[in-house]
């Protein structure tokens, strides 16, 4: 071998183990501690990686839990009261209250009750089209009905039923990337407790409601008189419910001439439909007595 290849050989070696040497030096300069707690924290987390908690995701919310007394440790939807009860035994701190919450769009515009003024035949995607249009139906607060809350949904929650997105109450978690998807901002996160809704967002007056879908509000008021618990009120001619003194007795579910307040609860569901079926009657036999006059 020639002196020439030897020292090149040795150069790079010497070279070699020089660059290690500074590499050795500078991971101890720089080296920052690792709290072992965030990690924990992290095999506790449920690794959905949703942002429901508000944060971009499980590793980056271990961190500000443990970093951050100020971060509470109930702010997972994935992992609920089991997940937070957890964390605070090991950071020795209080879970606080777990509320459980679910998803609920506030649409009720199927097909066979919203005025349709066109077909959309363009990109299937809600936010994509909402840049042409509001939607296929005359009302442009509805939901447009494409799917991008059910693109985004990683526990197979939501689905389009009859035109308007539906949200499976037992399997969804409020990760809230359905709510951040929807173009129309027609999804809430509500306590998975509330079993009565108002499934409308149109905020024009009754009148031009009434053209636009049997099912929408019309702000009447009649919810906000039979109520007990002054849970209900409307505001820019749309009811809403607080939920906070809301029990679920169904009133003004009865009493809502559309049928723009709601439930999933069957007890309720027919209480409202016989409501709606009664004052059809009514009208029919008012209007059959006039006729004869």
């Amino acid at each position: 071998m020639s002196s020439a290849v030897v020292t090149a050989v040795a150069f790079v070696v010497i070279a070699g183990l020089i660059a290690a040497l500074l590499l050795v030096i500078a991971s101890h300069v720089f080296y920052v501690p690792v709290d072992e707690r965030v990690s924990n924290v992290r095999e506790i987390l449920p690794g959905a990686n949703c942002g429901g908690c508000g944060y971009a995701g499980c590793d980056d919310y271990a961190a500000a839990v443990v970093g951050d007394e100020n971060t509470p440790c109930n702010a997972c939807t994935v992992g609920g009261a089991s997940v937070a009860a957890q964390i605070a035994e090991m950071l020795g701190r209080n879970a606080g209250s777990v509320e459980e919450k679910v998803a609920q769009v506030k649409c009720n515009g199927t097909c066979d009750a919203s005025k349709k003024i066109l077909e959309w035949q363009g990109m299937q995607s809600c936010a994509g089209a909402k840049t042409f249009f509001s939607g296929n139906s005359a009302c442009a607060f509805g939901c447009i009905g494409l799917g991008d809350c059910v693109n985004v949904c990683d526990f197979d929650s939501i689905g389009i039923v009859n035109g308007v997105a539906k949200v499976n109450h037992d399997t969804c978690v409020a990760c809230g990337q359905c709510a951040k998807a929807c173009p129309q901002h027609l999804i809430d996160m509500v306590p998975k407790k509330a079993q009565v809704h108002v499934l409308c967002s149109n905020t024009d007056k009754g009148g031009a409601t009434r053209k636009q879908c049997d099912n929408g509000c019309i702000g009447c008021g009649k919810c906000v008189k039979v109520c007990k618990f002054e849970a209900i009120t409307v505001e820019n001619n749309v009811a809403s419910i607080d939920y906070s003194k809301c029990k679920n007795c169904g009133m003004c579910l009865k009493e809502c001439p559309t049928g723009a307040i709601n439930s999933f609860n069957l007890k309720h569901a027919k209480l409202a439909i016989a409501a709606k079926e009664k004052k059809a009657k009514e009208a029919a036999e008012k209007k059959a007595a006039a006729a004869q006059a």
